[in-house]
């Protein structure tokens, strides 16, 4: 892979079943295991990524027609463990979006379903490499 198309993040553990994840760019986020802490599961995080990656994708396409007075993104999906073990099913965005009364509103409004479906359909990485599947290597150093 090039430079250019690399991706990664840096993974620390920083207490009993809490890690921090840290980017490129020195940002940070944490999760836990779910248990008394705050933070997100990894499940919780898949979940937000996928929400975030197709908000950041709709809003920037519905922006160029108006912009939004509400936006909200609920995600959500089963959780299970079956024959192919642990997994999630039924992944579900539902988009709350609002614009005002307008042309410009307007224009925004009946956009917003083509860029959910743009956003889902090709433009969303997360959402994308979810529905197209991908290989995942794990080695030891």
């Amino acid at each position: 892979m090039s430079d250019e198309t690399y991706r990664s993040i840096e993974l620390t553990k920083i207490g009993d079943a809490r890690f921090k994840a840290t980017n490129a760019r020195g940002g940070e986020t944490f999760m836990g295991s779910g248990g008394l802490d705050p933070d997100f599961t990894p499940v919780e995080l898949l979940l937000a990524a996928i929400a975030g990656c197709s908000a950041i994708d709709v809003d920037l396409i519905t922006a160029k027609r108006g912009t939004s007075t509400r936006f909200g993104i609920l995600a959500g999906g089963d959780k299970v463990r079956d024959a192919d073990g642990n997994h999630m099913t039924g992944l579900r965005l539902t988009f709350d979006v609002a614009f005002p009364e307008g042309p410009e509103g307007d224009a925004a409004r009946e956009f917003l379903p083509r860029a959910i479906a743009m956003s889902r359909d090709r433009l969303c990485t997360v959402s994308r490499t979810v529905q197209l599947g991908a290989d995942v290597t794990y080695e030891q150093t």
